[in-house]
């Protein structure tokens, strides 16, 4: 059968087919880490990094994630890498310069690599605090070391959860860390002797929580 690009997940479920079953972030159960993608595939080249292209689409990337770790706990017994292939984000990006791409890691492990290469490509924008790191201490560290490193440029949280209702207490929490987070930054800079205003304020909450990300959109 053909691809139909129509249905949600086509490109997925037909990418899994011709993986011979092996889905994006699963690994094999070997040494080799898992890979986000067959970057080999026809459906990377021919379809998906085409129709990108295209229409100015990104590519968002979820990594990290082992699926069924747990069988018995159905879709509840997922589990995550300890330490996901962060090349292969390299690679995409360094082959397909002009396609943008999203990307958010499971594993705290991989969260300061990420952040390194998100700072060597212009085509890569990171987002979020997704699943088992969407957890306030784990929040604020990674929000903390991205700003640190990466200033405003990247998307501080989105609207990710398995179950509709984990949006509630997600933004409830994550509203509150990255307050702290900006209280602290504002604090080192002022003591530093630099002015902070109002207008600054706003500006780079507004870039945190989507401006950056629309920034990219239309920049790269």
């Amino acid at each position: 059968g053909g691809l139909d690009m129509e249905i949600v997940g086509g490109f997925a479920e037909a990418a899994k087919a011709a993986a011979s079953g092996e889905g994006c972030c699963e690994g094999d159960g070997g040494d080799v880490l898992p890979s986000i993608i067959n970057e080999n595939s026809d459906l990377l080249s021919e379809v998906l990094i085409k129709v990108c292209e295209e229409k100015g689409l990104p590519i968002a990337l979820k990594i990290g994630c082992v699926r069924g770790m747990n069988s018995r706990l159905k879709s509840a017994g997922d589990g995550v890498v300890a330490f996901a292939d962060t090349e292969c984000l390299t690679r995409l990006c360094q082959r397909f310069p002009k396609v943008k791409f999203l990307a958010t890691f499971l594993s705290l492990n991989n969260q300061h690599e990420a952040i390194v290469i998100t700072s060597k490509f212009p085509n890569l924008h990171l987002y979020g605090c997704w699943w088992f790191v969407n957890n306030p201490s784990m929040i604020r560290d990674i929000t903390t070391m991205r700003v640190e490193m990466l200033g405003c440029n990247f998307t501080f949280q989105h609207s990710d959860c398995r179950v509709l209702d984990q949006l509630l207490y997600k933004w409830a929490h994550s509203r509150g860390v990255l307050c702290k987070v900006l209280v602290n930054e504002v604090k080192k800079m002022m003591e530093t002797g630099c002015s902070y205003t109002l207008g600054d304020l706003r500006r780079d909450v507004r870039k945190l929580t989507g401006g950056a990300y629309e920034e990219f959109i239309g920049n790269v």
